[in-house]
């Protein structure tokens, strides 16, 4: 995981920057009021020390000398210097109006650019396939969202605009010292060649701690994630000591990164400091000798003091732009690395709509989440990409795919209730997955009403489906809103008969606010039955043609899976469905029951058929015990 946070390309590519610039095309208006600002600054700014040279040359100096704000100033020394201290003073005004307008702009247009990149991502998030999750850390993709996003802020709020300022202001402090006086310019620059070599070594030490602080930034990230996430095995197999040891390790490490920054930028400010008083000293010195000797008026060598000064400044800032403009480079080439990644899983051009009832077919279907080596002496780790990534790939002859389902196929009548059972691994959620389409098959086709499910439309094909998985996943908000899921279509009406037909009234009839009870993140506060029940009945609630229950009452108790029985039998009634079980209690009243085994279909039929056969389904519900069976009641076939 940490390999892609440790590289760090160049400050400045030019292919990413066309690309983060096109983000700025909606606000260009609110982008080109601060970029005069800043050009209009520039000048208001190097224009304060020559205001000092034209008040010392033509009203302190001992023989005045003309300039070129003789037409605007008056002849007498005190009106004279108090029309340059006005000036003066309302250039420092108007500094500050543009400043503000300026940070204002710039500013506001880097939180719009933020708002519409994390919209971006988590909305391309939202459209990439499962594939893609099965194999990136969700930290990582915080990390996205999150700190890349605001590294991007820092490049748009105070990198580009502020180093196109400091080109401007070091470009106009040149022309005009070389205009004043070319040999205190030169005596100004003799020491540019060691603070250059000085920022280069700035500039590697803070390149190597950046990139540590983005790699310890991203394991943190991914570490929290993982470890709160399960903080109740956390805490169960007390490994509370050593999981905070070994987050102690990640946060020392981004720890000393920083501080590697510290120090750097402690020794380089400094250095730069000495390397510019060491020029003004120099000027003091060498103009100080052309004064005494009437071959540099008085004027031009404080102004040239002045303007050394203003002219290290930026040079000091360039450090500080690199390092926004590296991590700006970084993170945007990880952000569109992200956003240009393929969406395997889409809805064809030309969409196909299954017209019925809900039959589902299985044609000979085989697939694979990746190849594996068939080369002897071969590493399992050395697996090729998913089959279903953008890594996509044809097996070569060393490599073959890691069959999960091997030639299945099956069919499920409309309104019929299948149960698919087998062993851990058989392949069952496999065919879930598959049959939703969150996977494509590598051979053979899996169809809904005779159409492939690759030829439909995938809102319209998921619309179809109510799902009940085993680990029922609720989201912050209220009972309510979990079992709306925003969809507007289903009524208040719709809500209580969904939680009356799945048992699920007498509990809510418990809660001070009924439907309005809020939920914590992940349902925390309510017990899996309950969460259990609450998905049923959003299920339900969506009225779906096709009912799918991935092991949907292996982690209740005894008598919540009789209340989920009885809901059972409601919601199956008059619906194709879906079942796969572990608990053959479960499924025995199924019309068809589907023994998947070593990713193979190896029986097929009702419960009393299978066990008459006396093969796996037999070995399975021996296993599990006679007496689990349901009574039959009367009447029943």
């Amino acid at each position: 995981m940490a390999q892609e946070e440790e590289v760090l390309g160049k400050a400045y590519d030019s292919r990413l920057m066309k690309r983060l610039l096109q983000y700025l095309h909606p606000y260009w208006w609110q982008t080109s009021i601060a970029l005069a600002a800043i050009l209009i600054k520039v000048g208001a700014d190097v224009l304060g020390p020559f205001l000092t040279l034209v008040a010392i040359d033509k009203y302190l100096s001992p023989v005045p000398r003309h300039t070129i704000f003789d037409r605007f100033l008056s002849d007498r020394p005190f009106v004279g210097i108090a029309q340059i201290t006005a000036l003066y003073v309302g250039l420092l005004l108007f500094s500050f109006i543009l400043e503000y307008l300026q940070t204002y702009f710039m500013q506001w247009v880097g939180q719009m650019v933020m708002y519409d990149l994390r919209s971006e991502i988590f909305r391309h998030l939202q459209r990439l396939h499962v594939a893609f999750f099965d194999k990136n850390p969700v930290g990582r993709l915080v990390t996205r969202v999150t700190s890349d996003v605001d590294a991007l802020n820092d490049m748009f709020t105070s990198g580009v605009l502020s180093l196109f300022e400091d080109v401007f202001v070091l470009v106009a402090i040149v022309v005009i010292m070389l205009t004043i006086n070319w040999s205190l310019a030169l005596v100004t620059f003799t020491v540019l060649p060691f603070i250059i070599y000085a920022t280069k070594i700035f500039r590697d030490r803070v390149r190597e701690y950046y990139r540590q602080i983005r790699t310890a930034i991203a394991r943190i990230n991914a570490y929290l994630q993982e470890h709160v996430s399960g903080m109740m095995i956390l805490q169960l197999f007390n490994r509370e000591e050593r999981a905070y040891e070994k987050f102690s390790e990640i946060n020392a490490v981004h720890m000393d990164a920083y501080k590697g920054t510290i120090l750097t930028h402690a020794v380089y400010y400094p250095v730069v400091e000495v390397f510019s008083s060491i020029a003004i000293a120099s000027v003091i010195w060498f103009g100080g000798g052309d004064v005494l000797r009437k071959a540099v008026d008085i004027g031009v060598l404080a102004s040239f003091i002045q303007y050394a000064q203003r002219f290290f400044r930026p040079i000091m800032d360039f450090s500080e732009k690199y390092n926004i403009l590296q991590a700006a480079m970084a993170s945007s080439e990880r952000i569109f690395k992200l956003l240009d990644t393929q969406v395997e899983i889409v809805s064809p051009a030309i969409v196909k709509k299954a017209e019925g009832p809900g039959r589902i077919e299985f044609d000979h279907v085989w697939f694979a989440y990746r190849t594996i080596p068939t080369h002897v002496g071969a590493d399992a780790s050395s697996a090729q990409p998913h089959l279903n990534s953008p890594e996509k790939i044809s097996p070569e002859k060393n490599y073959e795919p890691d069959w999960i389902l091997r030639d299945v196929s099956f069919t499920i009548e409309p309104g019929q209730t299948a149960a698919i059972v087998g062993h851990t691994g058989a392949g069952k959620t496999t065919i879930i997955s598959l049959l939703m389409r969150f996977y494509d098959v590598q051979k053979g086709a899996v169809k809904i009403d005779d159409v492939d499910v690759k030829d439909m439309d995938l809102a319209d094909l998921r619309n179809r489906y109510g799902v009940v998985l085993q680990d029922p996943f609720l989201f912050t908000g209220t009972i309510e809103s979990n079992i709306k899921l925003g969809t507007a279509r289903i009524t208040d009406a719709d809500i209580e008969q969904a939680a009356e037909d799945v048992n699920l009234s007498d509990f809510i009839r418990t809660l001070p606010r009924g439907f309005k009870e809020e939920v914590n993140e992940r349902g925390s506060t309510l017990s899996t039955g309950q969460k259990q029940l609450i998905s049923f009945a959003r299920a339900l609630a969506h009225d779906p043609e096709i009912l799918i229950l991935d092991e949907a009452t292996s982690s209740v108790d005894t008598e919540t899976e009789f209340r989920v029985r009885e809901a059972l039998n409601r919601m199956v009634e008059g619906r194709t469905s879906v079942v796969i079980a572990h608990r053959l209690s479960t499924v025995q009243r199924a019309d068809k029951i589907i023994v998947m085994h070593k990713g193979q279909v190896r029986e097929m039929g009702t419960h009393q058929e299978l066990l008459a056969h006396r093969g796996i389904y037999y070995k399975l519900y021996q296993l599990q015990y006679k007496d689990q069976e349901l009574p039959v009641a009367a009447g029943d076939d």
